[in-house]
């Protein structure tokens, strides 16, 4: 709640309020001095506000009145929020004061009378408790920092961005479970951050939950239909899962946004392979290769790929161009992974496809030691 905010509602208690109808020269006092402290902006006057709302409680019967308990509670809730370098000089105890008075207040069985008075005490208490988190967060102090947010949020049940710092609070502590609660209640927002639905999807990811963590990023796809990183992530699962059916419609949009990140460029390429779509994946590899041309992958992947064409190819003249073009990248990956088993099999068949005897026997010894040494 803003101080303009703040203002707006002191001036409706001192014009509105059941309170100023019918009040002894104490709670007039009272009414003024919140009057003066609206036009003047002078903390003096919240002062004199607080002096004259104490005086008036001499008896018994003052302590237990409704009427009165509620404007103090106005004044010492206005006094914390406004005053909050305490230029006042209050004393330390006056925030458990007026919370145990607050507290008390809202049990009473007329407090419905007054409710514009008590939410704004209310309102002034919620942002307290957040002020006074924000200052122990910063500290590093962060199961305190939970204490005061919670404080708030029993203040301000509604305000959205509570459940915001405590996600934040609970992820940065590793508790992932009742962080993702809070980030779940974030999201229901009409236009929820973009930085919030990214953070979810990865908490669920981290607990495992695929699943929920595909739904979250499908919802924030909905509202931001080109962010980088839910693209990726979505098409991360679809390829983690071997889906390539359902990864294939999301490359395009991908590509857009990352047309030279080596990772998407491999997994479009990847994905095209897996569906038979050769002519595609063999461009998204060479275009791999150029972006990175230290990446393993992309290399083994190009010299399968030229085997399997080769096995395909009815043309005499097809088949060797495309065993050439594998031997000569499978051998570009031994070179970079030689103890590699998978490429030392794709280079096994390669040679008995082309009748290279001598390589073949070379091969076949090295696998036969990588056998001899899993069996000890």
């Amino acid at each position: 709640m803003s101080v303009r905010k703040i203002i707006l509602l002191i001036t409706c208690i001192c014009l509105t309020s059941s309170i100023a109808k019918a009040q002894s020269e104490a709670m007039k006092d009272v009414i003024n001095n919140l009057a003066f402290y609206h036009t003047k902006n002078d903390l003096k006057y919240l002062g004199d506000a607080k002096k004259s709302v104490d005086n008036s409680f001499k008896t018994h019967a003052d302590s237990i009145d409704l009427d009165k308990n509620v404007y103090k509670a106005v004044v010492y809730s206005s006094i914390l929020y406004i005053d909050s370098l305490n230029k006042l000089n209050q004393p330390d105890t006056l925030l458990l004061q007026t919370t145990k008075l607050v507290n008390r207040l809202l049990t009473k069985r007329k407090i419905f009378r007054f409710n514009i008075e008590m939410n704004y005490a209310k309102g002034c208490l919620a942002n307290v408790y957040q002020r006074k988190a924000f200052d122990i967060y910063s500290k590093n102090n962060y199961r305190l920092a939970i204490n005061n947010f919670m404080l708030a949020k029993q203040y301000a049940p509604a305000a959205h961005e509570l459940n915001v710092y405590l996600a934040n609070i609970y992820y940065k502590l590793g508790n992932y479970r009742t962080a993702i609660m809070y980030y779940d209640t974030v999201l229901q927002a009409k236009m929820p951050k973009l930085e919030h639905i990214q953070t979810a999807a990865n908490i669920y990811r981290m607990l495992g939950d695929t699943s929920k963590s595909l739904q979250t990023i499908q919802q924030g796809l909905e509202i931001y239909p080109k962010d980088k990183y839910l693209l990726f992530e979505e098409a991360n699962i679809y390829n983690n899962k071997k889906e390539y059916p359902l990864l294939k419609p999301l490359l395009n949009d991908l590509l857009d946004v990352e047309p030279n990140n080596p990772e998407v460029v491999f997994m479009a390429a990847n994905c095209y392979d897996h569906l038979n779509e050769l002519d595609k994946a063999e461009i998204g590899y060479q275009k791999a290769i150029e972006i990175n041309n230290a990446d393993y992958n992309p290399i083994f992947n190009l010299g399968l790929l030229y085997l399997k064409k080769a096995v395909s190819s009815n043309k005499p003249e097809e088949y060797q161009a495309n065993i050439g073009q594998s031997k000569s990248w499978l051998e570009k990956a031994n070179e970079m992974a030689p103890n590699n088993e998978s490429c030392l099999r794709a280079l096994q068949m390669l040679y008995s496809q082309s009748g290279n005897q001598n390589m073949l026997q070379k091969v076949n010894n090295k696998l036969n030691q990588f056998n001899q040494l899993n069996q000890q």
